[in-house]
């Protein structure tokens, strides 16, 4: 807003700078000597800046599928013993994913955190289109582990396991995104 002198930019001027700064993020990342940097970019910025940044771009574009990651980083970080919780429910019911998400044994709250780590230094530092599938498959677990604690509520609590079940389903439509996010990338149409 600096920028445009206390006023509000265009909203096209808006997309464009979501679009730019998510390409500028991934490409500064890969200098091996800032990738570290970048993965912990919501500890510098904080998370309300990405937010304003990208937030509301669609879930299959580049500022779309960071913002996720780094919210989904950012949650295990506050709460890492539900994240641990929920991934190792999950895990019986979504091997393979598990296996793909690449979560140590056993995954408590320090493993489950490492893997939203890694798989951020991914995006940075490899194929962005497997740190997307890594993500997907994190996802699929964690959505997987909610539906099933969520049964387990329901029982004693109808609306609390509701509640759980739409966070489950919440959880499995971003792991379908970062899917078709990296499909997208390998087709050069992710931006």
């Amino acid at each position: 807003m600096e920028a445009y002198g206390g006023m509000t930019p265009d909203p096209a001027q808006v997309v464009e700078a979501a679009h730019q700064s998510a390409a500028l993020v991934v490409d500064a990342g890969r200098d091996a000597a800032s990738t570290e940097e970048f993965i912990a970019l919501v500890d510098e910025v904080g998370l309300s800046t990405l937010a304003a940044l990208w937030s509301e771009r669609p879930a299959r574009t580049l500022p779309g599928v960071l913002w996720r990651l780094y919210v989904i980083r950012e949650w295990i970080r506050r709460d890492p013993d539900r994240a641990s919780r929920e991934y190792t429910a999950g895990v019986r019911h979504a091997e393979v994913h598990h296996a793909v998400a690449g979560s140590a044994e056993p995954p408590g709250p320090t493993e489950v955190g490492l893997v939203a780590d890694e798989i951020l230094r991914g995006v940075y530092h490899g194929d962005l289109a497997v740190a997307l599938e890594r993500g997907s498959s994190f996802c699929h677990v964690i959505s997987s582990g909610r539906a099933e604690l969520a049964d387990d509520i329901d029982v004693d609590d109808p609306a609390e396991g509701s509640r759980q079940t739409q966070q489950a389903a919440a959880m499995q439509s971003t792991a379908q995104d970062l899917q078709v996010a990296a499909r997208l990338w390998r087709d050069g149409e992710l931006r």
